[in-house]
């Protein structure tokens, strides 16, 4: 019974210690949620800046994990309005809630090559409800401009904005909002390594 223990830690240990930390990249991480508007049109609202890790395994990509932090200050439609009718009280509070998170509890392999299912907990006002985003790897290589390793990936989902406490106008404005992200991460001490010698002027 030791021994089976043993083996098991050390397999978890082995997994874990094969999984490379990622930084995300703020600039490249960006998002769209688009609905409908009594379906006439299909709006959309834009954020970034996101920040977080991935530790990503390149042997087996379903051990591999990801944290995301979202400032919800970023949410930007392209209508004045609008946005400031979102960052209200109705909506996403953003004076009361500035961020929303996302992280992973699993990944499973998709259908097709570098395809994934990606299931996490994401906390809006803090609310927390399991989502699932189809993820496909883009990229697995060196940046030829900061010579850092990197990885890239897009995600898409479906979540219901009234199971985070965002429910007003249902159902003129549908319940179902739709959601795209894209991301790039570089690894982690080699990306802050870059990051001093840019500030440093080198």
């Amino acid at each position: 019974m030791f021994r089976l223990a043993l083996a098991t830690v050390l397999a978890l240990f082995a997994q874990a210690a094969s999984a490379t930390t990622y930084t995300l990249e703020p600039h490249y991480t960006q998002g769209v949620l688009r609905w409908d508007h009594l379906g006439f049109s299909y709006p959309a609202a834009h954020f970034a800046q996101g920040t977080g890790t991935i530790d990503f395994d390149a042997g087996d990509p379903t051990m591999s994990s990801i944290k995301v932090t979202i400032p919800l200050a970023s949410l930007n439609t392209g209508v004045p309005d609008l946005d400031e009718r979102l960052k209200s009280e109705d909506f996403f509070e953003v004076s009361k809630f500035p961020t929303a998170t996302f992280v992973s509890t699993r990944v499973e392999k998709g259908m097709g090559t570098n395809r994934f299912k990606v299931t996490g907990n994401l906390t809006i006002r803090e609310i927390t409800r399991p989502v699932m985003l189809d993820v496909t790897l883009l990229k697995v290589g060196k940046n030829v401009r900061t010579e850092v390793a990197t990885i890239g990936f897009d995600a898409r989902g479906t979540l219901k904005r009234s199971d985070f406490g965002l429910g007003a106008y249902v159902p003129q404005v549908s319940d179902e909002i739709q959601l795209l992200i894209t991301t790039q991460a570089a690894e982690a001490k080699a990306y802050a390594a870059f990051l001093e010698a840019k500030k440093a002027g080198k």
